[in-house]
């Protein structure tokens, strides 16, 4: 469902969206921009699909290791 809303922002930045992005496109713009800051992931299930990724997670695995023998090298 979508909600509709109004918002005032300054002439410069609004031509700028109009001229940049489009447009019939701002909303979507906005959206996408706003999202990742109100709208909490399920990280559970996050990191559950990045573990079925192997390649990913070998590459994790080999950077964690060569991160962990780096500091036994480190001094207090």
């Amino acid at each position: 469902m979508q909600k509709k809303l109004t918002i005032t922002i300054d002439e410069a930045v609004y031509e700028g969206l109009h001229k940049t992005i489009g447009p019939r496109k701002i909303s979507k713009f906005i959206e996408e921009l706003a999202r990742p800051h109100v709208i909490r992931p399920n990280l559970e299930s996050a990191y559950a699909e990045m573990a079925k990724d192997k390649r990913r997670e070998k590459e994790a695995m080999e950077w964690a290791e060569v991160t962990f023998k780096d500091a036994d090298y480190e001094t207090a």
